[in-house]
C-alpha cells in the first residue's frame, strides 16, 4: 500500500529541509549565553507585546518614520496559547493602528500545501471582520497580511522582500490598496543590506542566531536596540525560557515526523518506478504517490472532523491506525489549513 505522501519529488532541499531552521536550538546553552532566536513564534510574539518594539516594526512595514505612528494596538488573536503545540507556528500578532489599518504578522519557519491560499484566506477574513451587519463599505479601513518566513517561497528570484496587491491585468494599474500582502524571506537576505532599508534591517534582526548579530543590529536605530532589550529580557525570564523551549522541541519534533512522511513517500515511488523498469514508470509512480497521499490526507480530515474515531477512519480509508494518527498530527500543526 502506497504511504501517504504530500510534498513532490522534486521539491528544493532550500525549501523544505528544515532542520536548519532551527540549528543552535538543540544545544543546551549556559544560562548567561542563551538567547532566544525570533524565529520562534513564541519569542517573536512576545517582542511584539512591547509597544516601542511593534512601533518601530509597523513603521517598516507601513514605510513610514515611527514618529508618524501615533499609537498600536494588540488584538485578540484566534490562538490561546495553553500547550505547547497549540497552531504550531502560526502564531498570529494582529494590530490595530490609530488611524485603523490592521496588521497581521506572523512567523513561519515551515511551507505546507496550499500556503498562498490559507494567506490570502486570513488576509480576507481580517479585511471582512472589520464590519458589523449594517455598517456601510465604506467604514472599511486597510488590511495588511505580513508573513515573515524562514524559508523560500518564490526560488526563482532573489528578492527578499515583496508588496502584493490587485492590479489590472493589462496595465497594471492599481486597483485599490485596503488589501495587502507583505512577504519576507528570511533565507534571501543578502550579506550586504543597503543604508535606509528600515524592513531589511528588521528582517537581519529577526534572522538573528547570537548575541553578536543582536547586537550588531541594536546599534542600527533606537528600536532595534529596545527589541535586543526585549529579546535579552524574555531570554532571562525562567517561564518564557520554558514555554520557548516547549515550542521548540515540539517543532523539531514535527519537522522531522514531516520529512519521515517525505522520504518514505519517495521510496514507495522509487519502488514502484523500479519495478516498472522504467525511469518514466519511477516518475509515474512518484506522482501517483503524491496525488494518493494529497486524497488521503483531505479524506482522512474531513472524517474527523465529522467525528469519526482513528479505528473508523483507518478502515474507510484502508490505513493503518497509526498512519491516520501521523495525518492528524500534521492537521493539529496546520489548523484551519485544510
Amino acid at each position: 500500500m502506497m504511504k501517504t505522501m504530500i510534498y513532490t519529488p522534486n521539491e528544493t532541499q532550500t525549501e523544505y529541509n528544515l532542520a536548519g531552521s532551527l540549528s543552535g536550538i538543540n544545544e543546551v546553552q549556559p544560562q548567561e549565553d542563551f538567547i532566544m532566536h525570533p524565529t520562534i513564534d513564541v519569542c517573536f510574539a512576545g517582542l511584539m507585546d512591547n509597544p516601542t518594539v511593534r512601533k518601530g516594526f509597523c513603521a517598516a512595514v507601513m514605510r513610514v518614520k515611527p514618529e508618524e505612528i501615533e499609537e498600536t494596538e494588540l488584538l485578540p488573536t484566534h490562538l490561546h496559547r495553553e500547550y505547547a503545540d497549540d497552531k504550531l507556528g502560526i502564531l498570529d500578532v494582529r494590530v490595530r493602528l490609530k488611524n485603523g489599518i490592521q496588521i497581521n504578522m506572523e512567523m513561519q519557519v515551515k511551507k505546507y500545501p496550499f500556503w498562498d491560499e490559507r494567506a490570502l484566506f486570513y488576509l480576507s477574513k481580517m479585511f471582512t471582520e472589520q464590519l458589523r451587519e449594517g455598517e456601510a463599505y465604506g467604514r472599511l479601513k486597510k488590511s495588511i497580511q505580513v508573513s515573515i518566513l524562514d524559508f523560500i517561497l518564490f526560488p526563482d528570484d532573489a528578492r527578499y522582500y515583496r508588496t502584493m496587491h490587485f492590479r489590472d491585468d493589462e496595465t497594471g494599474k492599481l486597483y485599490n490598496d485596503k488589501m495587502e500582502l507583505q512577504i519576507l524571506e528570511l533565507k534571501k537576505l543578502p550579506g550586504e543590506i543597503q543604508a535606509g532599508e528600515d524592513i531589511a534591517n528588521w528582517m537581519r534582526f529577526f534572522n538573528g542566531k547570537n548575541r553578536k548579530e543582536f547586537e550588531d543590529m541594536a546599534r542600527v536605530d533606537e528600536y532595534l536596540d529596545e527589541a535586543y532589550e526585549a529579546l535579552k529580557r524574555l531570554s532571562a525570564d525562567d517561564e518564557k525560557r520554558l514555554e520557548y523551549e516547549a515550542r521548540a522541541k515540539v517543532l523539531r519534533d514535527h519537522i522531522n515526523m514531516l520529512e519521515g512522511i517525505k522520504e518514505e513517500g519517495l521510496e514507495e515511488g522509487r519502488k514502484e518506478g523500479l519495478e516498472e523498469g522504467r525511469k518514466e514508470g519511477r516518475k509515474e509512480g512518484l506522482e501517483e504517490g503524491r496525488k494518493e497521499g494529497i486524497q488521503m490526507v483531505v479524506r482522512a480530515v474531513g472524517l474527523h472532523v465529522q467525528g469519526m474515531t482513528d479505528e473508523e477512519i483507518a478502515r474507510q480509508c484502508n490505513i493503518s491506525k497509526e498512519e491516520v494518527k501521523g495525518i492528524l498530527a500534521l492537521y493539529k500543526i496546520q489548523g484551519d489549513f485544510f
